[in-house]
């Protein structure tokens, strides 16, 4: 299944990880996007997320669905947020409508204190 609004991205995100699906997880990326994860790190490309998301998936993390802020679009761009339930601040994304109608994240800051 894939995001039909910016907002699915974080409900799917945190299903597939639950469910210990990194790989879709990580369809969840444009084959070119940025996360700034691990923290003071960089991560560039879907293949790359994706082995991050397998390194994370194997210490078993249990991700509660967080209530997204109010989203901003720009045309075919838009930016998502939500307050952190685990303390770390924030988390801002910026996801970009794909041809097709489906979103995916380009830009991922995943923690922002």
């Amino acid at each position: 299944m894939a995001a039909k609004t910016p907002e699915d991205i974080t409900r799917l995100f945190v299903e597939r990880v639950n469910a210990g699906d990194a790989a879709g997880a990580a369809e969840l990326y444009a084959p070119d996007a940025l996360m700034a994860f691990p923290p003071g790190s960089e991560t560039v490309g879907r293949a790359a997320i994706r082995e991050v998301f397998e390194q994370m998936i194997a210490a078993r993390p249990a991700f509660r669905p967080e209530e997204p802020l109010p989203t901003l679009y720009y045309g075919d761009i838009a930016l998502t947020s939500t307050r952190a339930l685990d303390g770390t601040g924030g988390r801002v994304q910026v996801v970009r409508r794909q041809e097709d109608g489906t979103w995916v994240r380009v830009i991922d800051r995943p923690e922002m204190p």
